[in-house]
């Protein structure tokens, strides 16, 4: 007798959601990935950079056909180093540099189009709104808007996998009362293109300034500010600069906000004034550059209720300082696989408490770093580390070297 598969509803086609749709399908699972965008991403000039570990990076490579192709589209970063910028006299001062740092850099769109592009067509269905759900204890009924036809049509599963970001609405329906927790800054990003121009003054400038870049994780700490900046491949600098301020309105329910030729403005006048000139001229010469809003959550109690599971950063929205949210993203899809493969469909709830058991303390002990980390370098948490340089590399984050699996 062929055992009955279990089907398994993801709502967002991110890469929380696309990892799961790997693990999923690979434990037995028939899957279905929910999507209100129209359409897979591509990379656009105001794409996110990201930073994988090498445990994350051996996990995708175990669910690719051509592991190789992980390699192909991402640059090493192979030192981790924290400086100090005196604003006024314009120099700066290394404060602690990890030379064993293994890391490798990528284009957000690179890597979840890799793990898309490995998948079946047949599972995504772009263009599908995610509406509201029904469980009960076996079955999980999701309802979704056809973004084409404006038709509202119903999907039923045996699991809904909420891969639906900092702002699920999943997550809203168990905890209603739920807040983000506003960090206090906001963050100023840009990805800087000298391709067509790598003998410029700005780009000679910065590689003289920045002797290691194209292998190093750089973070310059101001005075109550900080910024991080790394190589992309084919030539492009990532930078990201954290701004402390009172929490701005959000819109539209992203935590991206529209920037005006006056906030541009007025973001050119304040980067001279911080940072040395070979850095500002980078900032300040990049085309598009966008605004984030910095938030996180307390740690949650639990992350599953009967069939319905939180996965990334809908159960652990987290500060980005630790380079945390994708590769704890991948961390979830491979041990919720790993815990419904072993458990079955006709066991769902044993492998959603496992799943619980093994990334909740993980996820818990990382956000709250971040959050520590974070607030250290923008000079919100006045206890001395900063100064002493204690805490600041990436490698002292919790579960760093290897978090547990199954």
């Amino acid at each position: 007798m062929v055992k009955k598969k279990g089907k398994a509803i993801i709502v967002g086609g991110s890469i929380a959601g696309v990892s799961c749709a790997h693990t999923l399908t690979l434990a037995g699972w028939d899957v279905l990935v929910l999507e209100k965008s129209s359409e897979p991403p591509a990379r656009s000039p105001t794409g996110a950079g990201l930073g994988l570990d090498p445990q994350a990076r051996q996990i995708i490579k175990s669910w690719l056909p051509n592991p190789h192709l992980l390699d192909q589209i991402t640059l090493p970063l192979s030192i981790d180093q924290n400086q100090e910028t005196e604003s006024e006299k314009k120099v700066t001062r290394v404060l602690t540099r990890d030379e064993s740092f293994d890391f490798r850099a990528a284009y957000w769109s690179d890597i979840h189009g890799l793990l898309y592009n490995a998948l079946p067509e047949t599972i995504f269905l772009w263009g599908h709104k995610f509406l509201s759900f029904t469980q009960d204890e076996s079955i999980v009924k999701v309802k979704t808007l056809v973004m084409e036809t404006q038709e509202t049509i119903e999907i039923q599963g045996d699991l809904l996998v909420a891969a639906d970001g900092c702002l699920s609405l999943i997550r809203k329906t168990f905890l209603p009362d739920l807040k983000l927790r506003y960090s206090g800054y906001c963050a100023w990003r840009g990805i800087f293109d000298f391709s067509e121009n790598e003998n410029s003054e700005t780009v000679t400038g910065i590689k003289k300034e920045y002797p290691d870049l194209g292998k190093c994780l750089y973070f310059d700490l101001g005075k109550q500010t900080h910024s991080v900046f790394y190589e992309l491949l084919n030539k492009k600098i990532n930078w990201i600069w954290y701004v402390n301020q009172p929490e701005p309105e959000l819109r539209n329910k992203s935590v991206t906000l529209k920037v005006s030729q006056e906030m541009m403005s007025k973001m050119h006048q304040e980067v001279d004034t911080i940072w040395i000139p070979e850095l500002a001229r980078v900032m300040k010469e990049t085309t598009d550059p966008f605004l984030n809003v910095i938030y996180d959550c307390d740690p949650l109690e639990r992350i599953f209720w009967g069939n319905v599971v939180l996965v990334g950063d809908a159960a652990h929205p987290t500060t980005p300082h630790g380079l945390r949210s994708t590769n704890m993203s991948v961390l979830d899809a491979e041990v919720l696989g790993k815990c419904l493969e072993k458990c079955g469909p006709e066991n769902v709830s044993l492998g959603l408490e496992e799943y619980q058991r093994i990334r909740l303390p993980v996820v818990c002990e990382q956000v709250l770093y971040s959050r520590r980390l974070g607030r250290i370098k923008q000079g919100l948490d006045h206890d001395g580390i900063r100064s002493a340089g204690f805490g600041l590399e990436q490698r002292n984050i919790p579960f760093f070297s290897s978090a547990p699996l199954v």
